[in-house]
């Protein structure tokens, strides 16, 4: 990775998702370093299409969309939950899987219907998160980051904190779904919150923080 001398660390970024729980963990980590982050929201841009066919392609997508429409560096994750048994589905269609407008509840209760045939031995499943940072749209070499959270599907909801799928993602060793997690613990142990934790890390590298 090439760095030019002169690159100073931006002070704002743009987070492209209206998701206020992702916004929450993405500022709780990139905070440390005195990045302020910005809601897609408050800049009334609506949602990128998000055309492509990996994790990698959508957050570019959503990464480049925002920062050319707003002049701003920008980060987008495109993130889901894949089951093995369901040949990775929901996959990249995550956020849409039971349609367009879907809410999570709807999503989740077709996750459930699809795989209520599944026994409890073939029940593996894992949430994946891709991050990307664009300086601008333009940008040649954006910093890429990835993350996978390991566990298993639940045949119910259970817990009262997360969103998404959170509740239907079991965790063995915890012995708990996702959404039975504090914030804290949560950022500590979820896809996202390794994926922002390895972006982090390749912010440091490009604007050389200490």
């Amino acid at each position: 990775m090439t760095i030019a001398e002169n690159e100073i660390l931006p002070r704002r970024v743009l987070v492209a998702s209206a998701n206020h729980g992702k916004l929450q963990e993405i500022a709780a980590i990139l905070g440390g370093v005195g990045i302020e982050v910005l809601a897609q929201s408050e800049f009334h841009l609506g949602e990128a299409a998000e055309t492509g066919l990996t994790f990698v392609e959508n957050a570019i997508i959503k990464a480049r969309w925002a920062a050319a429409r707003t002049g701003l560096p920008a980060i987008a994750d495109d993130s889901g939950l894949e089951v093995e048994a369901l040949g990775g589905a929901p996959g990249i269609y995550s956020a849409r899987y039971a349609g367009p407008e879907a809410s999570d509840q709807a999503n989740v209760d077709k996750v459930l219907r699809e795989a209520a045939p599944v026994p409890d031995d073939r029940r593996q499943a894992q949430f994946h998160c891709t991050m990307v940072y664009l300086r601008q749209a333009a940008d040649p070499s954006p910093l890429i980051a990835q993350g996978v959270w390991e566990g298993r599907l639940l045949r119910a909801p259970q817990g009262r904190n997360g969103f998404g799928y959170d509740p239907i993602f079991y965790l063995p060793e915890h012995a708990c779904s996702a959404a039975d997690l504090d914030a804290k613990t949560k950022n500590r142990l979820s896809h996202r919150g390794h994926a922002l934790r390895q972006l982090y890390a390749l912010l440091c590298a490009r604007y050389r923080l200490a």
